[in-house]
């Protein structure tokens, strides 16, 4: 059995959602960003248990498909940027499509009616995290990060910065970790 779960965005939501399933005495067979695979079938008031269980402590199981690629969208793009450096081999359209087997222009628009906004907005915007994530680190240059980022240049890493927070990079790593949201916020 699979269910995906809404707003578990960090390692530390996993380990959260892992330790309320156990409470339950379930035993899954993994636990990762957005979804849980338990080996046994639950029967409906374990499903409650779970769901209560979950809701509890800030999450939501997803029942639809709709919401459920939602989520696995913004999955792959928190992945993609906070794990993997935003390291992709194609744009970020082909990478989705592949990841969810799914045409994009159907995606972004369901994308787009679910959340108000676009796959590229939510995705520059976990981008622009990051780079406060590693200004606040201050262990690298701003042109390591635009580098490791994938930006193109840092002129066009400062601008999209500016654009989005209305600080400069300098000015917000002079002011720091106060401007910086959760993930799941985002």
């Amino acid at each position: 059995m699979i269910f995906h779960i809404k707003n578990m965005v960090c390692k530390r939501c996993v380990m959260v959602v892992n330790n309320e399933l156990e409470k339950l005495g379930l035993h899954p067979v993994s636990v990762e960003l957005g979804e849980v695979v338990l080996s046994e079938e639950l029967s409906d008031i374990q499903k409650d248990q779970v769901k209560t269980a979950l809701e509890k402590v800030g999450f939501e199981l997803i029942d639809n498909r709709k919401s459920q690629l939602i989520e696995r969208v913004k999955t792959l793009i928190i992945e993609l940027v906070h794990r993997q450096n935003n390291q992709l081999n194609t744009n970020l359209s082909n990478y989705l499509s592949q990841q969810l087997g799914h045409d994009y222009s159907g995606i972004s628009t369901l994308f787009s009616e679910v959340e108000g906004t676009t796959i590229e907005k939510f995705y520059i915007a976990q981008k622009i995290e990051r780079v406060k994530e590693l200004l606040v680190y201050d262990e690298l240059s701003l042109s390591e990060i635009a580098f490791l980022l994938n930006y193109s240049s840092v002129a066009h890493l400062s601008t999209q910065f500016k654009k989005i927070t209305g600080l400069t990079p300098s000015h917000f790593k002079q002011i720091g970790v106060v401007k910086r949201k959760p993930l799941d916020e985002l």
